[in-house]
């Protein structure tokens, strides 16, 4: 997993969006943050300069100082909203995806629009931090990885 640059964020590497709006998360992360444990994730809009999406699992978030999320979002702890579909939540946007036992997850357009993706965008997996890791869109850091010497897997 490269760092881009000195103290700087860990990668995990570079995902596409596919034409079947499939993106495979990178297999490290995956592994790092347990994300294939309950086939489902909690994805959440991410920072203005990231753009994107963060990444995290029930355990996680519930488990950590931001359980409120969940406790105060009862359609999203349960899965009543259906796959995708966001709720708000203290100006950030959340929903909850399924994930393959591979480490796809497939978004429906909706959840595309809202998070302002497309077919063919490329993705930085980012180490945030212990309860997520993000896929960002845009940046600093997404700029510093297409001119990154070293090597970055796509997936």
């Amino acid at each position: 997993m490269p760092q881009l640059n000195k103290g700087g964020k860990f990668v995990f590497g570079l995902s596409i969006i596919n034409p079947d709006l499939t993106i495979y998360i990178p297999p490290q992360a995956l592994l790092e943050y347990d994300a294939l444990r309950d086939g489902k994730v909690i994805i959440f809009t991410g920072s203005k300069i990231t753009g994107g999406f963060c990444v995290t699992t029930y355990p996680l978030l519930s488990n950590s100082k931001l359980r409120h999320i969940l406790r105060e979002c009862p359609a999203l702890r349960d899965c009543q909203l259906s796959e995708g579909e966001f709720t708000r939540y203290k100006g950030r946007k959340y929903a909850w995806i399924n994930i393959d036992k591979d480490g796809a997850v497939k978004l429906p357009q909706n959840t595309l629009d809202v998070l302002e993706l497309q077919s063919g965008m490329e993705l930085l997996s980012i180490r945030s931090s212990d309860i997520a890791f993000t896929m960002g869109a845009k940046g600093p850091l997404l700029e510093k990885a297409h001119n990154f010497h070293g090597e970055i897997k796509r997936y």
